[in-house]
């Protein structure tokens, strides 16, 4: 017996949780929800979605015919999703298992796909919530470009370094108007400084 058959083997064992998907997709799976699901894998911290075996105990190969060139399903969902998916296919002696493996999503980063932030939620699949968004976005650390130095005016900033600045953005805007702006008004346009004050 391989080391791929056996795999499938314990996977039968496993609880379908976090980590693992199951899907019988006998004669076919479709790719738009194989995509959410990677989503939400991804969202969840990585895992596999299983195609060919039954999602309900007593857990069983019953084999799929889905995605009968799994590399090119593995291409759509890395270009789709940005994340290095890969795939098995094992000739298991009950049927084909398809399985593709789902990397945690980068860190700080919730992956989405046509503007919906997938995870699961029993047997379905629904938005994530406001607040964990919140808590993926808050994982690299606080963002200190958008602390206030305390005592620090526009004044003291060096003035031929903010003329360098307007230079750059009026070449880039094709804005002439800009020449116009105060350095405090100049600032404050783009959030660098909150009034008199300067951001880090």
């Amino acid at each position: 017996m391989s080391h791929l058959v056996e795999q499938v083997e314990a996977w039968l064992k496993e609880k379908e949780g976090e980590r693992l998907e199951f899907k019988s997709a006998r004669n076919r799976y479709d790719f738009e929800e194989l995509t959410r699901y990677c989503v939400a894998l991804a969202n969840e911290g990585g895992g596999k979605i299983i195609l060919g075996i039954s999602d309900q105990r007593p857990r069983q190969v019953v084999g799929t015919h889905a995605f009968d060139q799994p590399e090119r399903t593995r291409s759509g969902l890395i270009q789709r999703l940005h994340l290095n998916i890969d795939f098995d296919e094992i000739p298991h002696p009950d049927g084909r298992v398809l399985a593709f493996h789902v990397p945690h999503r980068p860190a700080g980063v919730a992956i989405q796909w046509e503007g919906q932030f997938w995870v699961r939620d029993g047997d379905s699949l629904i938005g994530m919530s406001s607040d964990r968004l919140r808590e993926i976005f808050a994982e690299t650390g606080h963002d200190f470009s958008a602390d206030i130095c305390n005592g620090l005016t526009v004044d003291e900033l060096e003035p031929d370094s903010i003329e360098e600045f307007r230079r750059r953005w009026i070449a880039k805007s094709k804005n002439p108007q800009l020449a116009a702006l105060s350095h405090s008004q100049l600032l404050a346009d783009i959030g660098v400084t909150d009034g008199a004050r300067a951001k880090a």
